[in-house]
């Protein structure tokens, strides 16, 4: 952490802040900032991570680059490289589990998806199942409301951390954790490299697609499947029999 000290405290008065003021924005005592300007203490990584996201630069440049030499602040990197940490939680083969994040946990997730000790407090778990890779990272999140029909509220996506926002696909579906929305499940279109923001889409035609600005989002997950406990009931057999009747006609016409 070379450059730390140095650029906390020139990236704090580059935003008017007083050491009073960053020490209430990262939750901590005003004592711990002057530690951290005098280079006396370093930060924990969740403390690291905030001031990154809190002065929109990447932790690479925060720690090995000279901030003060440059007029403006670095935009965080879209493409992942410094920015973003992912905590994990292993068994004692020291393989990977999955985290549940179910809909009563999604406010604080938001706040806590970098902290060591938040995720290992969240329910974890293996499922060996031939369609997740071994070598990737997934965590599973509980849904809500109707945005995204006919996938119901309540159900659980499956999701595949993307640490490179840029390989996010168009039209195909994503859990986003965002700053203001929380935890969102849509559609994107990826607009990224030049106008840093993608447009999310609902497949329930009732919601209009919206902008998310890249310093909006936190983490992003590609959905790999969905796992839900709300089984049809017979007349919702009957509807869909009842629609492929519908839809033999119209062909024959």
């Amino acid at each position: 952490m070379n450059q730390f000290p140095e650029n906390i405290r020139h990236l704090r008065k580059l935003k008017g802040f007083t050491q009073a003021d960053l020490a209430d924005k990262l939750g901590v005592n005003r004592s711990a900032v002057g530690a951290y300007e005098e280079g006396r203490a370093e930060p924990k990584l969740q403390i690291l991570r905030s001031i990154a996201e809190l002065f929109d630069v990447s932790i690479d440049a925060l720690l090995y680059h000279e901030l003060a030499s440059n007029k403006e602040i670095p935009k965080a990197d879209i493409g992942g490289r410094g920015l973003r940490i992912l905590p994990v939680v292993v068994d004692q083969n020291n393989k990977e589990l999955i985290q549940l994040v179910p809909e009563k946990a999604a406010a604080g997730y938001t706040s806590g998806y970098g902290d060591a000790e938040y995720i290992e407090s969240l329910p974890h778990f293996s499922l060996p199942i031939p369609e997740l890779n071994p070598n990737h990272s997934y965590r599973v999140f509980q849904i809500e409301g109707d945005s995204m029909l006919p996938i119901t509220s309540g159900s659980y996506i499956i999701g595949e951390y993307v640490q490179d926002w840029g390989r996010i696909k168009n039209d195909e579906c994503y859990v986003m954790i965002t700053r203001e929305d929380g935890i969102v499940y849509k559609r994107a279109l990826n607009e990224l490299q030049n106008e840093r923001k993608l447009i999310l889409k609902s497949d329930n035609p009732l919601y209009e697609p919206y902008e998310m600005a890249a310093e909006q989002i936190l983490e992003v997950w590609k959905a790999v499947g969905v796992m839900n406990f709300d089984l049809p009931s017979l007349g919702d057999v009957r509807l869909f029999d009842l629609q492929k009747v519908l839809s033999g006609v119209k062909k024959s016409n």
